[in-house]
């Protein structure tokens, strides 16, 4: 399935393919202070529709995931990371899917403030 998503002001727009089953809701500063909802997928699987200049990007604790977020309305639809087995993933933020019934996917926590 192919799902559009983007930051609150449209300056960000990008879908995303694949099989949405879950998502993880981590408890990390980040993440709980933003409530994010994430949604894990090779990086090759999101494909942006509008120029990547257009994005910020924000890295905090090891550096390793590029936080991107609009600049205009500050909304954050994604980052960007390479897992341990080095493969590249996007995080996205399923609050900034259209049309998405979030009360009918299972939540998966994930102890991002211990690790």
């Amino acid at each position: 399935m192919t799902y559009q998503g983007s930051c609150h002001c449209g300056e960000i727009a990008f879908e995303v393919t694949g099989k949405l089953e879950r998502v993880i809701e981590c408890n990390c500063s980040h993440c709980s202070r933003k409530g994010y909802l994430l949604w894990f997928v090779s990086r090759d699987r999101l494909t942006l529709k509008t120029p990547a200049n257009t994005m910020a990007t924000y890295r905090f604790n090891k550096h390793v995931i590029d936080h991107h977020f609009c600049p205009t309305c500050g909304c954050a639809p994604f980052g960007f990371g390479t897992g341990p087995d080095g493969q590249t993933t996007a995080a996205v933020n399923v609050r900034c899917l259209e049309s998405l019934d979030l009360t009918a996917l299972p939540r998966i926590p994930y102890d991002g403030r211990s690790t």
